[in-house]
């Protein structure tokens, strides 16, 4: 088990690297290549050349690629300082970048964000795997009954309703009309029970499109499961039917799951970008919005990596869900 974990958590720190150097090229590298000044990115076409080549000089812009990376990666660890154009600028470690359309390092702004946006995806998360997954087994046991046939169109809906859609109209029916929801935003320290119950039709709202895609998932796994040798041995021993489905079917039926839960999960900590939108709630994903909007490329590169950081530990820990569930992982 010990040799399995330092395998994964190696790959894992592989993956980070890459991850680090395919986002340094994206930014930096390619502009380079294509003959694009990297420059003009973060201080706009309508910049004098003056500015222009204070932030080269800030950014290291002209020096080796190699070198550049360098210093990128190093101040993920040990911060960086931005000197040029007659002033400086310190980023403290970690720094993800700093935004000079803000006059302000990356890291503290998204570490404000990145708690809402964590609430947003492991509320929704707990939602929509509790739900999708109770549903999907319900609907495999009670196969071609009204129960599995209202349960797979709720489902097919939520898989074909785009999120924007459910979003707004969730905010049509139950804030405005029937006034059930309150307005998202209010801090938990301020009033827990007001950000609980604001938090409520975001949570669900995300959670329905999730769960529709776990229902079915997870039904079409089970029957698979339900027709396998060993659920036939363990039900002509005697087993009860709870015992069967619990311990032996369930375990084989959670590994697809774990796998797209990762994912899914990973992805959302870098921002639920349209329902953090369509809800006003002031995350990682609304962050990317306005960055996009105002070309604050330091803050997108900030995000970027978050998302694709969050990535890549939501797998390791999949992997290692995987050796629990199943021991044969343990000695493969």
């Amino acid at each position: 088990m010990f040799a399995y974990i330092v395998r994964r958590l190696f790959a894992a720190i592989v993956m980070l690297l890459v991850v680090i150097l395919v986002t340094f090229g994206i930014f930096f590298a390619i502009p380079k290549f294509t003959g694009t000044d990297p420059a003009l990115m973060y201080v706009g076409k309508q910049a004098d050349p003056e500015a222009i080549e204070g932030i080269r000089q800030k950014l290291g812009l002209g020096k080796p690629i190699l070198g550049q990376f360098w210093d990128f990666v190093s101040g993920l660890f040990a911060g960086r300082d931005y000197s040029g154009g007659g002033t400086s600028a310190h980023c403290p470690a970690p720094c993800f970048g700093y935004s000079f359309k803000h006059d302000l390092p990356i890291w503290p702004e998204l570490k404000d964000k990145l708690p809402v946006t964590l609430t947003l995806a492991g509320g929704a998360c707990v939602l929509w795997v509790i739900g999708g997954v109770l549903t999907g087994v319900v609907s495999a046991l009670k196969r071609g009954t009204l129960w599995d046939r209202t349960a797979m169109t709720v489902a097919l809906a939520g898989v074909s309703l785009p999120i924007y859609f459910t979003a707004l109209l969730s905010l049509a029916v139950f804030k405005y009309q029937l006034g059930w929801a309150e307005s998202a935003g209010t801090a938990f320290g301020d009033d827990p029970v007001g950000w609980f119950r604001g938090m409520i039709l975001p949570w669900v709202t995300l959670a329905f499109l999730y769960a529709a895609m776990y229902a079915r998932l997870t039904r079409a796994t089970m029957l698979e499961v339900l027709g396998e040798d060993y659920i036939r041995t363990a039900r002509a021993k005697g087993l009860r039917e709870p015992v069967v489905i619990g311990k032996h079917a369930m375990r084989s039926t959670m590994t697809p799951i774990l796998t797209i839960l990762g994912m899914d999960l990973g992805a959302l900590v870098g921002g639920a970008i349209l329902t953090e939108t369509a809800f006003s709630i002031k995350g990682l994903g609304a962050a990317a919005v306005t960055a996009i909007n105002e070309r604050d490329l330091p803050m997108i590169l900030g995000v970027t990596l978050i998302t694709a950081s969050a990535v890549v530990f939501a797998n390791v820990v999949v992997d290692l869900l995987y050796a629990v569930i199943d021991p044969r992982v343990r000695l493969s």
